[in-house]
Parts: structure tokens; sequence; C-alpha cells
């Protein structure tokens, strides 16, 4: 049998994206982002609060992937080490022999999905790090290390990391996603109305976990990285350290790997100035910090990108407003909107428009511009449920 073909590998892979991006509402840019850090052999972190669907998403994702070995875990402060890698066989301990069955743990997972991260206990503290760093795991009898499998791990968390011991584990998770409650008014409708009708059979594509393991060690680290990306690149950095957002080395040679994982997923032979939009999720420690580190790496993608994230700082603004002003009057609310809002919306919806299409035809990536769009029409479905009193099943076709 031969090598898999990469082609068919990016394509179902992009099929998986939308089918998802589909299913789980507002997460596109999650989807993505997920399966290019699974392509690279690295590991990813959702936070975000309870109930926005992480664990969801890791397991109908990793169900993809046909062949593929997969564990989750709810991690606490009293997990055992045992419990992650593999519990003492009690009828083997009976005879005299002390052996753990490593079936069905972490020992023996392709992808592995580990929720409360940061909770993890100081006794599984060591061992964890050394499954996610090396892919090892030390039996509690000692002997020799047992190479795991793991392409990759998702994690989750509803908080950053509170101590030195946890901040060890968030180090080395190198892409960082933030996700929150659904923003559209119409898309929340849509959740609701989902819950009780019977949808019918979505489509369904798979990939092999052969095809998934030889893109992982073969296809993607020979994806080209030109000259001008590594210039890019170091461009970056100069201007993240201008503004003290300092990463370590490992952390920018590990990210050479998204751009590669970026580009094979969009069926191209090297990487382009698009893919470096990935290191929005790589370069920030706080969320506070994420703001800025997009923009500057957007301004390097694309210039049309820097005017979409002025208008980002537009629309947050008006969220603001309107935040404000819950508890007044409709009467309040609606000279808000004929005064402040409205207007403010219109323009900025079609020059954001106006910017895809330019984007889109200078063969530049328009995932930001798509952000900000999205931000704009679910303000101004907000504002139309919130301030105005449109019915929300109605507000899709107001849009």
């Amino acid at each position: 049998m031969g090598a898999p073909d990469a082609q068919d590998t990016a394509e179902r892979l992009r099929a998986i994206s939308d089918e998802l991006s589909d299913r789980f509402y507002e997460r596109d840019d999650v989807v993505r982002t997920l399966v290019v850090t699974l392509l690279a052999g690295q590991h990813s972190l959702v936070l975000g609060p309870p109930g926005t669907a992480k664990s969801e998403l890791a397991r109908e994702l990793t169900s993809r992937i046909d062949g593929a070995a997969y564990w989750e875990i709810l991690l606490s402060k009293f997990t055992a080490p045992t419990r992650m890698f593999g519990p003492i066989d009690v009828a083997a301990l009976a005879r005299g022999e002390y052996r753990q069955v490593y079936d069905g743990r972490a020992t023996t997972a392709h992808v592995a999905f580990i929720d409360e991260i940061f909770k993890c206990s100081t006794a599984a503290l060591n061992e964890t790090l050394g499954y996610l760093n090396e892919r090892i795991y030390h039996p509690e009898s000692g002997g020799e290390p047992i190479h795991c499998p793991l392409i990759g791990a998702i994690t989750a968390s509803n908080e950053l990391p509170g101590g030195e011991d946890t901040a060890a584990i968030y180090d080395r998770l190198l892409v960082r996603i933030e996700v929150g409650y659904l923003a559209d008014p119409s898309n929340f409708a849509a959740l609701v109305r989902s819950a009780v009708s019977r949808p019918a059979a979505p489509t369904r594509t798979t990939v092999e976990l052969a095809a998934l393991q030889h893109a992982v060690t073969g296809a993607v680290p020979a994806v080209d990285v030109p000259d001008m990306i590594v210039d890019a690149v170091c461009t970056l950095r100069a201007a993240l350290r201008r503004k003290e957002l300092v990463a370590s080395d490992r952390r920018w040679r590990q990210a050479v790997r998204l751009l590669q994982a970026s580009a094979y997923l969009d069926g191209r032979p090297a990487v382009a100035e698009t893919d470096l939009s990935v290191l929005t999720h790589v370069l920030w420690d706080s969320p506070a910090e994420r703001p800025t580190v997009e923009r500057e790496v957007l301004q390097l993608v694309n210039p049309d990108a820097k005017e979409a994230l002025d208008l980002a700082d537009t629309i947050e603004e008006l969220e603001a407003q309107l935040d404000a002003m819950v508890g007044q009057s409709r009467e309040a609310l609606s000279e808000w909107v004929i005064k402040k809002a409205h207007n403010k919306l219109a323009m900025a919806g079609k020059r954001l428009e106006k910017l895809r299409e330019e984007a889109a035809g200078a063969g530049r990536s328009t995932a930001a511009i798509d952000r900000v769009t999205g931000r704009q029409r679910a303000l101004r479905a907000r504002v139309l449920t919130e301030a105005l009193g449109v019915d929300a099943s109605m507000v899709q076709a107001q849009l």
C-alpha cells in the first residue's frame, strides 16, 4: 500500500472543518485553528467559560479520525497519575505481579482531550509534562519509559493557570484559543431551535489515521518556508518586543510548523503571508495581550486588515454603549440607535464588504475581515432585538 495522497487528506480535512463550522455557530476560526494545530503535531488550549461547547467540539473533531484511539479526562486536584496513564492490574497484583493496564488511557491515545488542564494534581504534574513534551510515560514500577503515539492534545480550561506548577503546562500549549458565548442573537435562536427539532443527518467526512499521521510527519514538514516569510517573522518579533511582548525562542521555532500546517491545509506547497494569521493564537500569555498581538500580526499579513481592526474598535465602542444602556426605556434606546448606532454600523458593514472584495481579489486572507464582519452583524442583530424589539428568529432576514 502506497503513501496516503496528501492532496486528498488536505481536502478531507478542509471538508471536516467546513462541516464542524456549520454545526458549531461562531466557531469557524476555532475549528480551523484546532485542525492546523493537530497537523503541526502540537497541543492547544481552548480557554472560555463553561457551556461554550469546548469538549463537544473536541470530541466531534477527533471522532472524524478513523482508527484513532481517543482518550479524555476531566482533571481535579486529586487525579492520580495511574488514572490518567494506567491503573494497577488488580488480578496481576493478586498473583504477586505489579503491572499497569494501559489500554484506553493516555498512554495509548492518538488524540487526547484534557478538560480543566490547570487543575492537574501535583502528583500527576511531572508525568503530564513528560507526556506533552516528549510523548513518554514513566511506569510506576520503574523501567524503560513508554513511548506514547500522541499526535496532539486538545486541552480546555475556564481560567488561566494560578501557580508556577501549572504555568509550566501552560507554556507547553503552543496554541491558545479564546471562546465565548454566542454573540449573534440569530445564532442563539438557531441554537435554541436545534434543541427542539430533529435535524437531518449532517454530512460526515472522515480521514484515516494513517493519512493524518503521514501528513503530520511527512507532508507538513515538507512545505516550503520562503525567505520572505522568515523575514516577516523576524519583523513581527521585533514589533512585539517593542511592545514588551516577548515569546521564547522555542515557541517561535514551533510556530514555524503551524505556518506549514496552515499552508498544507489550504493545499499550497509553500507558506504564504496569509498563514501568519495563525500566530494570533500563539504569541500572547494573557488574553489582555491578544488584541495587540492580533493587530501586529494582521498589519503584517495584509493592509486591509488594519482598517478592519480599526472598524472593530468602533464596533466595540458601540457594543459597550449598548451594554451600558441596559434597563433604559425603549424610547431612549431607539433614540441612541437613530442618532449613533445605525449610521456607524451601516457604514462599517459597507466598508467591511468592500475590504473583503479587495482582499479576495488580491488573493489575501479574509479571515480577519470575516471575524470583524461577524461582530458587526452580531451587534446589529443585538440592536434589532434589544433596542428595537425585533423578534430574534426574524433577525437573519433583516441583516
